[in-house]
């Protein structure tokens, strides 16, 4: 098993082993006194895992009940939000207990802000069952729904008290969720290394999922502990993401969060060599690496249409928006755009 401890305000550790689903119980009875256990999932998750975590925790003594919501982004809102936090109410959860995320993205964000905000503050440890969730989403303490307006336009930092990484929980995930995940992976080689941008190259992540999972949470780890709340370097974690979120939108999210960073990686990796930030073969890189593990790299909507909806990105802080743009594999910048020039940039 792989340990490694993330040192903010609230800090824990991420552990990736074989295993930890079944083991979940006598991890999170080493956080200390706690009676009830809620575990929070989606109707996928549940049916492929809810039952096993369930036996783990109540072997470990724990009085153990469920929230199970509808598998999607459309479930991540205001409403499912309000039906879980009133759950831990009727079932009289109280600051001793604890949440356990287990899911993906959706579920993670969902219950990370359940749980910060539930008597303004319950702990929960994430169980990402994911590639996405394992190498991004669980590790970092962000937590928000959706509005009508947007992505993530609810939600604040919260993080959690443990995060148990299952590379087991991998194998059925169905492939285009695999290669969503594999869409952050990319991102982090894009970031921060060539090496391992050349292993991605030369083996599947799917052939070296432990590897794969330790190397991003650990560069997210770097970002996170120097940046905690966003106003620095953790903004290079957004590589992708401001149109991405945009293409999501417009999808009515039937466009999944992988596919939509894949597509605004490759956007702005294209204004990048246009405007001269990133050369002609660092664009080819990125486009290889990405349609390599199956990714879409065309933006299918119009220009003017991404731009209002980035217009209403939380990221846009006086009049610009702070983009993620490659200079060359392993090594990016913060470009500030003008909310008037963000047309440049959507290619």
């Amino acid at each position: 098993m792989i340990s490694i401890d993330i040192k903010n305000s609230g800090s824990y550790t991420v552990k990736i082993g074989n295993g930890l689903l079944d083991t979940a119980g006598d991890e999170v009875k080493k956080l200390g006194k706690t009676r009830k256990v809620c575990i929070v999932t989606d109707t996928h998750v549940s049916a492929l895992y809810g039952q096993r975590v369930r036996e783990s925790l109540e072997s470990a003594g724990f009085d153990v009940f469920s929230f199970i919501f509808p598998f999607g982004e459309q479930s991540k809102n205001l409403s499912v939000y309000g039906r879980l936090v009133e759950d831990l109410c009727n079932n009289r959860f109280t600051r001793s207990d604890l949440i356990v995320a287990l899911g993906g993205g959706v579920v993670g964000d969902l219950a990370g802000f359940a749980a910060a905000t539930f008597q303004r503050g319950i702990r929960y440890i994430q169980v990402p069952t994911t590639l996405l969730a394992a190498v991004d989403s669980s590790v970092g303490g962000k937590t928000a729904v959706d509005l009508t307006g947007g992505k993530n336009q609810v939600g604040c930092f919260y993080q959690p008290s443990l995060v148990l990484c299952d590379p087991d929980t991998l194998k059925t995930l169905p492939d285009e969720e695999y290669r969503c995940g594999c869409a952050e992976v990319i991102k982090y080689a894009i970031l921060k290394s060539r090496a391992f941008y050349n292993e991605l190259m030369d083996l599947p992540a799917s052939e070296q999922f432990e590897h794969v999972i330790a190397t991003c949470v650990e560069m997210k780890r770097d970002f996170v502990q120097e940046d905690e709340f966003d106003k620095g370097v953790r903004m290079f974690l957004n590589l992708g993401h401001s149109i991405g979120h945009a293409v999501e939108a417009l999808s009515g999210f039937t466009t999944l969060h992988g596919q939509a960073v894949a597509i605004g990686t490759a956007a702005v990796a294209r204004a990048a060599e246009k405007n001269g930030f990133c050369s002609t073969d660092t664009l080819g890189d990125i486009l290889t690496i990405l349609e390599k593990y199956g990714l879409p790299t065309e933006n299918p909507y119009s220009a003017k249409d991404i731009i209002d909806l980035m217009l209403s990105d939380k990221k846009l802080i006086d009049g610009k928006l702070s983009l993620i743009v490659p200079e060359e594999i392993g090594k990016c910048r913060i470009v500030p755009v003008d909310s008037g020039d963000l047309g440049k940039w959507v290619l």
